[in-house]
Formats: C-alpha cells, sequence, structure tokens
C-alpha cells in the first residue's frame, strides 16, 4: 500500500508530498506525475514515480495499486476536468484503492458558481463509483490574492466586483496540511471536509493589510461585473478565464466563500495562517 499523490509536482501536490514526507518513510509515497525529468528530485529522496497523465486513460491503468490512498488533485484546465477526473476514477476503481481523496471547492454540492460545476460532476461521479472517498472542499487560496500583488501596488488599489462579501482563505500550505492528515490518518472516510480559514474577511480589509504591510494607502474598488471583466481581459487574461474570476467575485458577493467551518484547523492541529502573515511574506518578496 502507498500513498499516493496526483499532480504531484504542482503547487499544490508537491506541498502535499513534502507535508508526507515529514511524517512517513519516503518508500510509502508514490508521485504520479506527467514529466519524470521534473519529479527526479522527489525519486532522489526515494518517493517512487508513477508517470501517467490525465488525459491519457491508458497510463493511469498503472498508476494506483489495490489499497493505495490516493489523493487526486483537481486538473487545472477548467472545461476539460470531467473527462480527466473521470479517467481516474475509473483506474483507481479497477484498482482497489482503499480510499479516494478529492480536492473540490467549498460549499460542494451548494457552490452555485461557474468555477464549482465540475467539482460537483467529479464528487458524483466518485460516490457513484462506490470507492471509499473523502472530500476535501478546500476554499479559496489566500495566494489567489498575494500572487497578485503587482497590479495592486502598481494601481494603489485593490480591484473586484465582490462587493462587501466576505472571503475565508487559507494558504495552499494549509490545505496540503490538511490533506496529508486525510491521507496518512483515520476516520475519513465517507466524510467531506469544508476547508477555510478560521476568519472571513472582506477586500476592503484585505486591501487595509496591504496598506499596513506596505507603507502605502491601498483602496478597494469596488466595480460592476462588466467593468471587471474588460479589465481582466485588458491586462492579458484569456476571456473565458476573466469571466470565471468575474464569477467567483459574484460568489463572494453571495457570501459563498465565507463559511468558516472550523473543518481545516481540526485537521491540521493548529489555526490557519492568519491573512497579515500571507501578505507580510508576499509584500516582503515583491
Amino acid at each position: 500500500m502507498s500513498i499516493v499523490v496526483t499532480g504531484a509536482t504542482g503547487e499544490l501536490g508537491r506541498l502535499v508530498v513534502e507535508r508526507l514526507l515529514a511524517t512517513v518513510p519516503a518508500e510509502s509515497v508514490a508521485a504520479v506525475v506527467r514529466d519524470k525529468e521534473k519529479a527526479a528530485p522527489l525519486a532522489a529522496r526515494g518517493v517512487e514515480i508513477r508517470v501517467a497523465d490525465y488525459d491519457s486513460p491508458e497510463s493511469l491503468a498503472a498508476a494506483f495499486r489495490a489499497g493505495d490512498r490516493v489523493l487526486l488533485i483537481s486538473a487545472n484546465e477548467v472545461g476539460r476536468r470531467i473527462p480527466q477526473h473521470t479517467a481516474v476514477i475509473d483506474a483507481a476503481r479497477a484498482a482497489g484503492v482503499a480510499q479516494l481523496a478529492y480536492t473540490g471547492v467549498l460549499g460542494g454540492p451548494d457552490a452555485d458558481f461557474q468555477l464549482a460545476a465540475e467539482h460537483k460532476v467529479t464528487e458524483q461521479l466518485i460516490l457513484d463509483s462506490g470507492l471509499p472517498y473523502t472530500f476535501l472542499r478546500n476554499g479559496w487560496y489566500t495566494e489567489n490574492y498575494t500572487a497578485n500583488l503587482a497590479p495592486v501596488l502598481e494601481h494603489g488599489a485593490v480591484v473586484a466586483n465582490a462587493g462587501e462579501g466576505r472571503i475565508a482563505v487559507a494558504t495552499r500550505a494549509d490545505y496540503a496540511d490538511a490533506a496529508a492528515a486525510v491521507l496518512t490518518g483515520e476516520g475519513h472516510l465517507g466524510v467531506a471536509y469544508e476547508l477555510s480559514g478560521d476568519t472571513a474577511w472582506s477586500l476592503a480589509e484585505y486591501a487595509a493589510v496591504v496598506s499596513e504591510a506596505t507603507g502605502r494607502e491601498i483602496a478597494y474598488k469596488n466595480v460592476p461585473a462588466a467593468v471587471h471583466q474588460e479589465i481582466l481581459v485588458g491586462a492579458g487574461l484569456p476571456e473565458p478565464f476573466a469571466a470565471i474570476l468575474v464569477d467567483v467575485d459574484e460568489a463572494i458577493a453571495r457570501g459563498l466563500l465565507a463559511g468558516t467551518s472550523g473543518d481545516l484547523a481540526r485537521l491540521i492541529g493548529r489555526p490557519a495562517t492568519p491573512l497579515a502573515e500571507t501578505v507580510a511574506a508576499a509584500v516582503a518578496a515583491a
């Protein structure tokens, strides 16, 4: 039996593998990757490398073994996730894995925004498969904001169409810790965890935190959805992706990413990383 992480060299996957290596022997961890060379540092540490591609169902046939605990990290190509996830689920079922954990979205079936649609279908596919499952319904990542500090600092403003909506974010490392806890612990089968930060904050409050960290006046500018769409496309984002981000902001305005269930802190055994801490680190690195 191995603990298997798909997308193991991605931004979330590599953090999950690091957390696992801190608690279990390397030989019990397997990394499913598309690029074997990219995973060479993991192989050097004793991690088993299994080469497979979400878009190649035949390659996934050898990715899993009976009794494996598997983390399916959702694919990053919106619009293509259903066939990709279906291929993984089918391969996991054929192999007879002991657990399939899936990184979905906060709210699960109650999330009515565009980005959630494929996650909801995937959860139902997993339920229909009969596999022992754990749903890790991740909220919004703090890095979704801190990774885009450059335009905020350039224009002195956080621009969005989220109104006064609040967001309970956590860092990618927080979510990785939760995934590792579920993959190495007991009592998590058949459970859906609503994972989010401990405190929900507004974008006006986020702008204030950035102001404090930079010593500059940063405003929050709430704009109509159509205006925000134009701004994002003008900044170089593909129109379909810009539309998804605008739709997420509308979901934030409706309170759909503000939930603070406490599941994340309970799983990782500590509070989620505070917003101010992540912002300060991002400003220092900028």
